[in-house]
């Protein structure tokens, strides 16, 4: 099997892992929509904006940090155990601290202290599980990963159901149960997910001999924690947006915002399960002496897709806006789709970018970059969104992945240039652009739209035809 018939195989079953829960997630938008209030809507919302910015303070670069020392290290047992090791330490260390703060941490938040404990269980069970979930990721087991990532996800969907739908039609008597509020239950279940998840990992705490080397952890932090900051700056790319509109707009703009900004969710999907199967396989072919012709290759057809999905999508928008948030009071945030869709694979693109400072050790590029972005997006939200409302904080966001997007093509091209073909690609991305824009203008002329998606495919299939042959014959 050729490394990119590997490399796709991998990458459709990390897919899986990611679009199965995902569409999932799809389901549950409607059901949230349907039975919380914009406003009850912000509250969870602004829950998995703490939850994403622990996260990444919880994990410090590290799961990153051990693909790229676990791929070229001889002792890789001992990189699986001080990574092990040293995630479980910090993490039983922010546990006790918080909890001895409990009351004023909440408060500091401005949080629920019920829903502030049940975010603190979830970040220490999800904090507990990245290195064995990473463990499977570099040790080549993708459907391992992919199961246990499903059953994550079905124990999340049932429950969900379980409590917001089940319980109020069937008049199901479950103790303590709070008809007022019910967003708490959806946090309920998200807890009992990662429990659940936590004890199917747990033979993988003990796959190797417990061992800490002082020597590799210097090496992992050293290189994780450029990973960590570029992280906690993705974070405010992402989610500062939705921290600031409540303030500046109020909890209804801001949850029929957050419900407009999740019809994005396909692109999203598409670049989640793109890192997961491009990460640990870029660190393993970097030796490879075709390998910045691989990443080339790789880098056009992401695009391609990337393409035809923000097209498609745009295409029947109507349609997905009735299936995903059917609730009308949310519709008038709709107008952030293109602009958010445009946002995340200028994302996507940047992700795969990052190859050239993650395999030449220079992180903190990563870190400059992030930072960049961070400032554009906190600078542009606060001067624009009272200017021009909730539609600034999408452009916001696509403003901030441009530029990052450009500014990492220039760097790699200088410190680690890959041959990328940008005729094609800045050619693929105009056409795109132009068709969603064409889409837009039809009135949802589906006969039109349709078309257009089809004129994208074979424009796309004529200029790669033989060399898609060639991929396939290999």
């Amino acid at each position: 099997m050729s490394v990119l018939k590997k490399f796709f195989k991998d990458t459709i079953i990390y897919g899986l892992a990611t679009v199965l829960p995902r569409l999932m997630n799809f389901v549950l938008v409607p059901l949230h929509t349907d039975t919380l209030p914009t406003n009850s809507y912000s509250d969870n919302t602004t829950f998995y904006v703490y939850a994403a910015f622990f996260n990444v303070l919880l994990t410090y670069g590290m799961e990153t940090a051990f693909f790229r020392f676990f791929s070229k290290s001889k002792e890789k047992d001992k990189v699986f155990s001080t990574t092990f090791i040293s995630l479980v330490v910090t993490t039983l260390a922010f546990l006790a601290l918080v909890m001895t703060f409990n009351a004023e941490l909440s408060g500091w938040l401005g949080m629920n202290q019920t829903y502030f404990n049940l975010l603190l269980g979830l970040l220490v069970l999800d904090t507990l599980v990245v290195a064995p979930f990473a463990y499977l990721r570099a040790t080549g087991r993708p459907m391992k990963f992919a199961a246990i990532k499903i059953v994550n996800i079905m124990v999340v969907v049932l429950l969900n159901f379980f409590f917001l739908w089940a319980i109020p039609k069937f008049d199901l008597v479950f103790p303590n149960y709070d008809e007022s509020d019910l967003v708490k239950y959806i946090f309920i279940a998200n807890l009992v997910a990662s429990i659940v998840t936590f004890l199917l990992l747990i033979p993988y705490f003990f796959k190797t001999k417990l061992q800490f080397s002082i020597a590799i952890f210097k090496q992992l932090l050293s290189y994780g924690w450029p990973i960590m900051v570029a992280g906690i700056a993705y974070v405010i790319n992402e989610n500062f947006d939705k921290w600031i509109l409540p303030d500046l707009l109020g909890k209804d703009i801001n949850g029929a915002y957050s419900g407009c900004y999740k019809i994005a969710v396909f692109m999203t999907i598409f670049i989640q399960a793109f890192r997961l199967g491009a990460e640990p396989f870029f660190f393993n072919h970097s030796k490879e002496k075709n390998a910045k012709e691989t990443y080339a290759i790789i880098m056009k057809y992401f695009v391609i897709v990337g393409s035809l999905m923000l097209v498609f999508i745009i295409s029947y928008l109507d349609v997905f806006k009735a299936l995903i948030v059917r609730d009308e009071s949310y519709w008038v945030a709709i107008d952030i789709v293109p602009i958010v869709l445009l946002a995340n694979l200028c994302l996507g693109i940047y992700f795969n970018l990052a190859i050239w400072y993650k395999l030449t050790d220079k992180t903190r590029y990563g870190m400059y970059l992030s930072i960049v972005g961070a400032v554009v997006t906190i600078a542009f939200n606060l001067i624009m969104i009272e200017k021009m409302g909730f539609i600034a904080a999408a452009w916001a966001t696509l403003a901030a992945y441009g530029i990052m997007m450009l500014l990492s093509y220039c760097l790699g091209q200088k410190y680690y240039p890959v041959p990328y073909d940008l005729k094609k690609i800045i050619g693929y991305l105009a056409l795109a652009i132009t068709f969603s824009a064409l889409a837009l203008k039809t009135d949802g002329n589906y006969y039109a739209n349709t078309a257009l998606v089809l004129l994208f495919l074979l424009i796309a299939l004529s200029f790669e035809k033989k060399e898609l042959k060639q991929l396939i014959k290999k």
